[in-house]
Protein backbone atom coordinates (compact mmCIF):
# COMPACT_ATOMS: atom_id res chain seq x y z
CA UNK A 1 0.00 0.00 0.00
CA UNK A 2 0.82 3.09 -0.99
CA UNK A 3 1.95 6.05 1.95
CA UNK A 4 -0.36 8.81 1.82
CA UNK A 5 1.92 11.35 2.13
CA UNK A 6 -0.57 14.41 1.58
CA UNK A 7 -2.36 13.60 4.23
CA UNK A 8 -2.31 15.63 7.73
CA UNK A 9 -2.60 15.34 11.42
CA UNK A 10 -1.77 16.78 14.47
CA UNK A 11 1.68 15.48 15.27
CA UNK A 12 1.35 13.05 18.30
CA UNK A 13 3.13 14.61 21.90
CA UNK A 14 4.48 11.32 22.61
CA UNK A 15 8.77 11.29 22.32
CA UNK A 16 9.31 9.25 19.57
CA UNK A 17 7.12 11.40 17.18
CA UNK A 18 8.62 14.31 18.75
CA UNK A 19 11.94 12.74 18.14
CA UNK A 20 10.96 12.01 14.64
CA UNK A 21 9.94 15.91 14.34
CA UNK A 22 13.00 16.75 14.89
CA UNK A 23 14.95 14.44 12.64
CA UNK A 24 12.75 15.57 9.59
CA UNK A 25 13.20 19.43 10.62
CA UNK A 26 17.32 18.74 10.78
CA UNK A 27 17.21 17.61 7.54
CA UNK A 28 14.92 20.18 6.03
CA UNK A 29 16.97 23.20 7.21
CA UNK A 30 20.60 21.18 6.82
CA UNK A 31 21.55 23.65 3.96
CA UNK A 32 19.50 26.74 5.34
CA UNK A 33 21.57 29.83 4.55
CA UNK A 34 20.26 31.40 8.30
CA UNK A 35 21.67 28.43 10.33
CA UNK A 36 24.91 28.12 8.32
CA UNK A 37 25.97 31.73 8.48
CA UNK A 38 24.41 32.08 12.43
CA UNK A 39 27.09 28.78 13.02
CA UNK A 40 29.04 28.37 10.16
CA UNK A 41 30.89 24.95 11.98
CA UNK A 42 28.73 22.17 10.70
CA UNK A 43 29.54 19.56 13.59
CA UNK A 44 28.28 22.49 16.10
CA UNK A 45 25.32 23.03 13.68
CA UNK A 46 24.12 19.68 14.00
CA UNK A 47 24.05 19.66 17.59
CA UNK A 48 21.86 22.82 18.07
CA UNK A 49 19.17 22.51 15.42
CA UNK A 50 18.40 19.11 17.06
CA UNK A 51 18.26 21.06 20.54
CA UNK A 52 16.90 24.24 18.66
CA UNK A 53 13.84 22.22 16.66
CA UNK A 54 13.18 19.97 20.19
CA UNK A 55 12.55 23.58 22.11
CA UNK A 56 10.53 24.82 18.93
CA UNK A 57 8.38 21.57 18.36
CA UNK A 58 7.97 21.43 22.27
CA UNK A 59 6.80 25.46 22.91
CA UNK A 60 4.21 24.98 19.45
CA UNK A 61 2.51 21.82 20.81
CA UNK A 62 1.80 23.73 23.96
CA UNK A 63 0.78 27.38 22.77
CA UNK A 64 0.14 26.63 18.86
CA UNK A 65 -0.16 23.70 16.48
CA UNK A 66 2.03 21.26 14.97
CA UNK A 67 0.67 19.34 11.68
CA UNK A 68 2.63 16.17 9.94
CA UNK A 69 2.07 13.37 7.53
CA UNK A 70 1.66 9.95 8.85
CA UNK A 71 5.02 9.21 8.01
CA UNK A 72 6.16 13.25 9.83
CA UNK A 73 7.92 13.66 6.44
CA UNK A 74 7.24 17.07 7.23
CA UNK A 75 6.08 19.49 10.06
CA UNK A 76 4.12 22.92 10.25
CA UNK A 77 5.35 24.38 13.58
CA UNK A 78 2.68 27.43 14.70
CA UNK A 79 1.64 29.68 17.34
CA UNK A 80 -1.93 30.30 18.22
CA UNK A 81 -2.68 33.90 17.73
CA UNK A 82 -0.91 35.56 21.29
CA UNK A 83 1.53 33.34 21.83
CA UNK A 84 4.13 33.77 19.63
CA UNK A 85 6.69 35.06 22.02
CA UNK A 86 8.40 33.28 24.58
CA UNK A 87 7.33 34.90 28.08
CA UNK A 88 9.12 33.21 31.09
CA UNK A 89 6.22 31.73 31.87
CA UNK A 90 5.86 29.97 29.24
CA UNK A 91 9.42 28.92 28.45
CA UNK A 92 8.94 27.48 32.36
CA UNK A 93 6.09 25.99 31.33
CA UNK A 94 7.81 23.61 28.59
CA UNK A 95 10.69 23.04 30.33
CA UNK A 96 12.98 25.51 29.21
CA UNK A 97 13.67 23.58 25.67
CA UNK A 98 13.85 26.99 23.86
CA UNK A 99 16.75 28.18 26.28
CA UNK A 100 18.33 24.88 26.20
CA UNK A 101 19.18 24.91 22.47
CA UNK A 102 21.20 28.00 23.28
CA UNK A 103 24.04 25.78 25.81
CA UNK A 104 25.33 23.77 22.73
CA UNK A 105 26.33 27.06 21.05
CA UNK A 106 30.18 28.45 21.12
CA UNK A 107 30.52 31.84 22.71
CA UNK A 108 30.72 33.67 19.19
CA UNK A 109 27.44 31.80 17.73
CA UNK A 110 25.31 32.80 20.53
CA UNK A 111 26.32 36.07 20.25
CA UNK A 112 25.71 36.22 16.40
CA UNK A 113 22.30 34.18 17.03
CA UNK A 114 20.94 36.59 19.91
CA UNK A 115 21.88 39.82 18.00
CA UNK A 116 20.18 38.28 14.96
CA UNK A 117 16.96 36.90 16.71
CA UNK A 118 16.73 40.41 18.44
CA UNK A 119 16.00 42.14 15.47
CA UNK A 120 14.18 39.49 13.93
CA UNK A 121 11.61 39.69 16.72
CA UNK A 122 11.46 43.62 16.83
CA UNK A 123 11.00 43.87 13.49
CA UNK A 124 7.95 41.00 13.76
CA UNK A 125 6.43 43.19 16.53
CA UNK A 126 6.34 46.48 14.42
CA UNK A 127 4.82 44.27 11.52
CA UNK A 128 2.24 42.35 13.29
CA UNK A 129 1.18 44.52 16.37
CA UNK A 130 -2.66 42.55 16.03
CA UNK A 131 -2.81 38.83 16.56
CA UNK A 132 -1.95 36.34 14.20
CA UNK A 133 -1.06 32.83 13.41
CA UNK A 134 2.92 32.50 13.64
CA UNK A 135 4.07 29.80 11.00
CA UNK A 136 7.61 28.88 13.01
CA UNK A 137 8.73 26.74 10.89
CA UNK A 138 7.95 24.63 7.73
CA UNK A 139 10.10 21.65 7.03
CA UNK A 140 10.00 19.10 4.66
CA UNK A 141 12.80 15.76 4.61
CA UNK A 142 15.35 16.42 1.77
CA UNK A 143 13.74 12.11 0.85
CA UNK A 144 10.44 13.88 0.50
CA UNK A 145 10.46 16.80 -1.15
CA UNK A 146 8.39 18.29 -4.15
CA UNK A 147 5.53 15.60 -3.48
CA UNK A 148 3.16 18.90 -2.09
CA UNK A 149 3.64 17.84 1.02
CA UNK A 150 4.41 21.27 2.51
CA UNK A 151 1.31 23.08 0.95
CA UNK A 152 -0.99 20.04 2.48
CA UNK A 153 0.27 21.06 6.00
CA UNK A 154 0.22 24.59 5.09
CA UNK A 155 -3.77 24.29 4.53
CA UNK A 156 -5.10 23.48 8.50
CA UNK A 157 -4.01 26.49 10.14
CA UNK A 158 -4.79 28.80 6.95
CA UNK A 159 -8.26 27.38 7.03
CA UNK A 160 -8.42 28.10 10.86
CA UNK A 161 -6.98 31.83 10.03
CA UNK A 162 -9.73 32.56 7.14
CA UNK A 163 -12.91 31.09 9.70
CA UNK A 164 -11.14 33.51 12.33
CA UNK A 165 -10.65 36.39 10.49
CA UNK A 166 -6.91 36.62 11.76
CA UNK A 167 -3.84 36.83 9.27
CA UNK A 168 -0.76 34.24 9.09
CA UNK A 169 2.07 35.77 9.45
CA UNK A 170 5.89 33.52 8.63
CA UNK A 171 9.98 34.82 7.87
CA UNK A 172 11.52 33.00 5.09
CA UNK A 173 15.58 33.27 4.37
CA UNK A 174 14.94 31.60 1.08
CA UNK A 175 14.35 33.14 -2.11
CA UNK A 176 12.64 30.34 -3.75
CA UNK A 177 10.04 29.74 -1.07
CA UNK A 178 9.25 33.47 -1.49
CA UNK A 179 6.82 32.86 -5.13
CA UNK A 180 6.09 29.27 -2.82
CA UNK A 181 4.19 31.35 0.00
CA UNK A 182 2.81 34.05 -2.71
CA UNK A 183 0.90 31.06 -4.45
CA UNK A 184 -0.58 30.34 -1.36
CA UNK A 185 -2.00 33.62 -0.40
CA UNK A 186 0.87 35.16 1.42
CA UNK A 187 2.43 38.83 0.20
CA UNK A 188 5.82 40.32 1.07
CA UNK A 189 5.38 43.08 3.78
CA UNK A 190 9.13 43.54 4.32
CA UNK A 191 12.62 42.83 3.26
CA UNK A 192 15.92 43.41 5.15
CA UNK A 193 19.45 42.32 5.21
CA UNK A 194 20.05 41.15 8.99
CA UNK A 195 23.36 40.44 10.76
CA UNK A 196 26.86 40.50 9.94
CA UNK A 197 27.56 38.76 8.06
CA UNK A 198 24.16 39.47 6.54
CA UNK A 199 21.45 37.32 4.87
CA UNK A 200 18.27 38.45 3.99
CA UNK A 201 14.90 37.71 5.19
CA UNK A 202 11.74 38.32 4.11
CA UNK A 203 8.54 39.14 5.65
CA UNK A 204 5.13 37.67 4.66
CA UNK A 205 1.47 38.58 5.43
CA UNK A 206 -1.41 36.27 4.24
CA UNK A 207 -4.04 38.29 5.06
CA UNK A 208 -7.32 38.16 6.71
Amino acid sequence: MERDSRRVLELPARRESRNTAVDTLCSAFENDIMWRTLIPDAAERARVMSALWRGVLGYCLRYGKVYSTPEVEGIAAWTLPGMNRPTLWRILRTGFGLMRSIFPMSSASRQRFLANMKQIDVLHQQLMSDPHWYLWALGVHQEAQSQGIGSSLLQPVMESAEREGVPCYLETETEGNVAFYQRRGFEVVHEAEIGDPAFRLWFMVRPS
